[in-house]
């Protein structure tokens, strides 16, 4: 790993020389996993910040200047990337809570349970379906519950691929009051 070349490289590399950047990325990636480990980044994660920060790299590999030092420069974009990193990581922890398997069992049997919740739900979505407008509730069908292409569907409705669109967002937000209608309903 000869650090001091790396500046000569991203120049090259900033002229259009493959070859140079190449090489460059190839050589860096081990400093960047070392920089990328010392910001606490468990170590099976490692390896996805370093490809993250290898994007970013080719993003901004503009912006270097090559009169100046290329490892604080290369540490700044990783360590960005690891913080956006533990902030998606964040985000997502924010709204998933751990349940155990037998939390919601109202039966000893879990396949049991697993059969009652399928059909409660299945019919509070027919239930649902059928207060939407037809052209909104056949949108739904089609190309949620049947998975049928755009093309598809709008072959089957005899409707155009704008219109499914548009009905299906509208059928959407409107099956999203509906839900949260009945869940104010049942506190």
């Amino acid at each position: 790993m000869d650090s001091d070349s790396w500046p000569e490289l991203m120049g090259r590399a900033q002229a259009g020389d493959a070859a140079a950047y190449r090489r460059f990325l190839s050589e860096v990636l081990p400093f960047l996993r070392i920089v990328i480990g010392r910001t606490g980044i468990p170590f099976d994660q490692i390896e996805d910040v370093a490809q993250e920060t290898l994007i970013s790299l080719h993003a901004i590999r503009h912006t270097y200047d090559t009169a100046r030092p290329i490892k604080p420069w290369l540490v700044a974009v990783a360590r960005r990337r690891a913080v956006d990193w533990r902030r998606r990581r964040n985000s997502a922890n924010r709204y998933e809570t751990p349940l155990d398997d037998t939390a919601h069992e109202t039966f000893a049997d879990p396949l049991a349970n697993r059969d009652k919740e399928k059909s409660e739900a299945a019919a509070s979505i027919r239930r649902w379906l059928a207060e939407l407008p037809a052209g909104q509730r056949q949108a739904v069908e089609l190309l949620k519950l049947r998975e049928l292409s755009l093309n598809e569907a709008a072959a089957v409705s005899g409707q155009s691929v704008g219109a499914l669109k548009v009905a299906t967002h509208r059928a959407l937000a409107s099956l999203r009051k509906i839900w949260k209608r009945e869940e104010e309903q049942d506190r």
